[in-house]
C-alpha cells in the first residue's frame, strides 16, 4: 500500500474532486468547487519526493526527473481511479489528484439535457464535448462511450493520456490506449486508429493541429468521432479549430467541418446553492439545415440566432441554462454572471426579472 493511499481514501471519503499536494504548504482538497486545507501541517520536500515516486514506474519518474512534469493514472482497487499530475514550482516538487469513479454513471442519470442524448444516435461525423478543465468533459464522454458500449455492437477505440475511465466491452469491442505508454503521441495513435477499422473514436483532446486534423478527416470518412477542446461556447470551438490551421487551410477547414459537424456540448461546472454538489450548465449546438453554411461563412453572430431558433429541437446557449438555474435558484446569481459570454445580455436578462448582481 502506497503512503499516499490513506490520504486519497480520506479523499474520496470527502468527496473531494482533487487532492493538492506541495512542498512547504497543507493538504489541500477541493469539495463542492472549494480548495479547502484538511489539514495543518506543511509537506517538506522528501515527504513529497517519497510519496510521489512510490507511484511511478521506473520509466515515468526518469520523466518527470528530466521534464519537471509527469501525467498518469493510479488506481485503488475498489476505491477509485485518479488522474494524477506531478510538477516542479518554487517551492520544490507537487501534485495534484483528480479523482476518476470506477462506476461510469448511466447516461440517464446524469442529468442532461435530453438533446445531449442525440450525439449518441449518430453514425458518423465529430462531436466536440468543450469547457474549462474540470468542467465534467470527461464524465459525460464516458458515458457516452458506455451508452453507445452497452446499447450497439460497434468496434470503439479510445485514446487519451492517461486512461482515466476504464470500459469493459459489453455489446460493443472496446480498446483503450494511453498516450506515451502504448502510442508516443495523439496524432500517431490516432493515424494508426484508422486503419484498424474503428466505428467510433474517442480523442482525449485535441491538442495539436495535426490530432485537429486526423480528427476531422476521419469523421468525414464516416467514423464517429468524439474530441474534447478548452473553449467555452460553440463559436469560440469552431474559430479554435479553424484558427489553429495556417491561414492558406483555413477555408478548407471550414468546408471539411461544414460536412462533418454533428453537435458542440460546451459545459460550465458551478457550486449549487440548493444542496451539495455542483450542477453543469450546458450550451448545445446540433447539426442542421443551414448549419453548414454559417460554418462556411464564418458568421458567429449567425450561430448564436440559429442556435436560439432551435430550441424546439433542444439547442440552447450557455447563457440560457445558467439564467434558467438562476430563476430556479439552483446557482448563485454571482457564479452564474461571472460564467456568462455575452455579460451585458445576461445582466440585462437579469434585471428583466428584478434580479440585481452584487459586483
Amino acid at each position: 500500500m502506497a503512503q499516499i493511499d490513506s490520504l486519497l481514501v480520506k479523499m474520496v471519503k470527502s468527496d473531494a474532486s482533487d487532492l493538492h499536494l506541495s512542498c512547504g504548504e497543507p493538504v489541500r482538497m477541493r469539495i463542492d468547487g472549494e480548495l479547502r486545507r484538511v489539514a495543518d501541517k506543511t509537506l517538506n520536500k522528501n515527504t513529497m519526493l517519497q510519496l510521489m515516486k512510490e507511484l511511478c514506474r521506473d520509466d515515468q519518474w526518469q520523466t518527470f526527473v528530466e521534464t519537471g512534469d509527469l501525467d498518469f493514472a493510479y488506481g485503488i482497487t475498489g476505491l477509485s481511479r485518479f488522474r494524477c499530475n506531478f510538477l516542479n514550482q518554487v517551492r520544490g516538487p507537487g501534485a495534484v489528484f483528480r479523482r476518476i469513479p470506477e462506476d461510469i454513471v448511466p447516461f440517464d442519470k446524469l442529468g442532461l439535457p435530453d438533446a445531449v442524448k442525440k450525439v449518441a444516435a449518430y453514425k458518423r461525423g465529430l462531436v466536440l464535448v468543450t469547457g474549462p478543465t474540470g468542467s465534467g468533459k470527461s464524465t459525460t464522454l464516458a458515458s457516452i462511450i458506455n451508452k453507445l458500449n452497452v446499447e450497439q455492437s460497434l468496434h470503439i477505440i479510445t485514446i487519451e493520456d492517461p486512461v482515466e475511465f476504464v470500459h469493459k466491452s459489453k455489446k460493443s469491442f472496446v480498446v483503450q490506449r494511453e498516450v506515451g505508454l502504448h502510442s508516443p503521441s495523439f496524432s500517431r495513435a490516432l493515424s494508426d486508429a484508422l486503419q484498424q477499422d474503428p466505428d467510433v473514436i474517442l480523442v482525449g483532446e485535441l491538442r495539436d493541429l495535426e490530432t485537429m486534423s486526423l480528427a476531422i478527416s476521419a469523421a468525414e470518412m464516416g467514423i464517429l468521432v468524439f474530441g474534447t477542446l478548452h473553449t467555452n461556447s460553440a463559436s469560440k470551438t469552431i474559430d479554435r479549430l479553424v484558427d489553429s490551421f495556417p491561414s492558406a487551410q483555413r477555408d478548407q477547414v471550414r468546408g471539411m467541418l461544414a460536412e462533418s459537424l454533428r453537435a458542440i456540448v460546451a459545459q460550465q461546472l458551478l457550486k449549487r446553492i440548493d444542496k451539495n454538489g455542483r450542477v453543469a450548465a450546458i450550451e448545445i449546438l446540433l447539426d442542421g439545415p443551414g448549419l453548414g453554411n454559417i460554418i462556411r461563412e464564418g458568421k458567429a453572430s449567425k450561430l448564436l440566432s440559429y442556435i436560439e431558433s432551435g430550441k424546439g429541437r433542444g439547442m440552447q446557449l450557455l447563457d440560457e441554462s445558467l439564467f434558467n438555474m438562476v430563476k430556479q435558484k439552483i446557482v448563485s446569481v454571482e457564479d452564474a454572471f461571472l460564467k456568462a459570454t455575452d455579460k451585458q445580455r445576461f445582466d440585462n436578462w437579469l434585471k428583466s426579472e428584478g434580479i440585481g448582481v452584487s459586483y
